[in-house]
């Protein structure tokens, strides 16, 4: 299945959205939840799915200037995206090899291996990079 990038709906998307330069905790706050907001849907749109890329990048500027983001970990990234969609550690099997890896992962017993982060990455829409230490 191909997918075709359309401007116009993208065009939509950006007017709707309004993305811009974070400079204030209440513009931060309204980004985060059309994040979560799109995070929550199965399945998204390629226009969505860059508005999704374009704001979590604009966010995570934002929070590196304004918040010591290095005090958190990979575990805690992963449990905020879990919490944020609403799954369980069940929904991470498939992506991260079986139960007991899910298990070990969340308990910060194991870390996370470049090839998990990356398909962490692509299942949350995000850089893999937030999952490795």
């Amino acid at each position: 299945m191909i997918f075709i990038f359309n401007s116009d709906i993208y065009s939509q998307l950006l007017s709707q959205h309004q993305p811009r330069i974070i400079k204030t905790e209440e513009e931060n706050e309204k980004f985060l939840e059309t994040v979560e907001e799109l995070l929550s849907r199965s399945h998204l749109t390629p226009e969505e799915d860059a508005l999704l890329e374009l704001l979590v990048k604009l966010i995570e500027d934002f929070e590196d200037k304004h918040y010591q983001l290095n005090s958190s970990t990979s575990y805690s990234r992963l449990l905020h995206l879990i919490e944020a969609r609403g799954l369980g550690q069940a929904d991470l099997v498939e992506i991260l090899g079986s139960s007991k890896i899910v298990t070990k992962i969340m308990n910060s017993e194991l870390e996370i291996t470049k090839k998990q982060a990356e398909a962490l990455g692509k299942f949350f829409h995000v850089e893999a990079s937030l999952f490795i230490c």
